[in-house]
């Protein structure tokens, strides 16, 4: 079995890769500082995103497949990273209110032995309710929505103001498990040997 890295300290992807191979991974985290404002696509940006992460983690390794992932939200052309302090989760969830968003993930798997790399992305749909003005409040209290992007984590009690997804729901906790078990694949990373 390859040595695993999982570039990233989220309690949610290092969840989510037990999930795919138990737990037989090691985490390293990447020093790499995102640029949500860069002017590309949201796909390009997160694929971007997640190769450097990668590649910083890689820099330090003589072997081992490292695992990288970014995850960001597209509203209406807007870009939502994570928020910067609740006023800013407010916005966030405001201008999500009653819409369609596009989550977007981008996954990086990079081979340190032979420099190797992968990428890919995914996109999942999610439709909020129209929301008011007392239940962004009482979400952005909860403490919830900081340190995610978009300001929301479907697996918690932004649950209740989600009407509907379509696509990938690992995509929207920040790691797309059915993306990253074929890139896995590819690097000849069988993870049914994983137990």
């Amino acid at each position: 079995m390859k040595k695993i890295i999982l570039a990233s300290t989220s309690e949610r992807r290092k969840e989510l890769l037990m999930y795919l191979i138990g737990n037989n991974f090691e985490v390293m985290v990447s020093s790499y500082d995102e640029d949500n404002a860069l002017e590309l696509p949201p796909k390009d940006l997160v694929m971007l995103h997640s190769l450097q992460k990668g590649r910083d983690v890689a820099g330090k390794l003589s072997d081992g497949i490292i695992i990288s992932a970014d995850v960001l939200v597209d509203a209406e052309g807007k870009v939502l990273g994570k928020p910067k302090d609740a006023n800013e989760a407010r916005e966030m969830l405001r201008r999500m209110s009653g819409r369609t968003v596009d989550v977007f993930s981008g996954i990086a798997v990079i081979d340190a032995s032979f420099g190797k790399e992968l990428r890919d992305f995914e996109i999942t749909k999610v439709r909020f309710k129209q929301m008011t003005e007392d239940e962004i409040n009482d979400y952005v209290a909860s403490g919830e929505p900081l340190g995610k992007a978009g300001s929301f984590g479907i697996q918690g009690k932004a649950a209740a103001l989600i009407e509907r997804i379509e696509g990938d729901y690992s995509n929207i906790l920040g790691l797309p498990l059915f993306k990253l078990s074929g890139l896995l694949a590819q690097m000849g990373v069988n993870i049914f040997d994983y137990r």
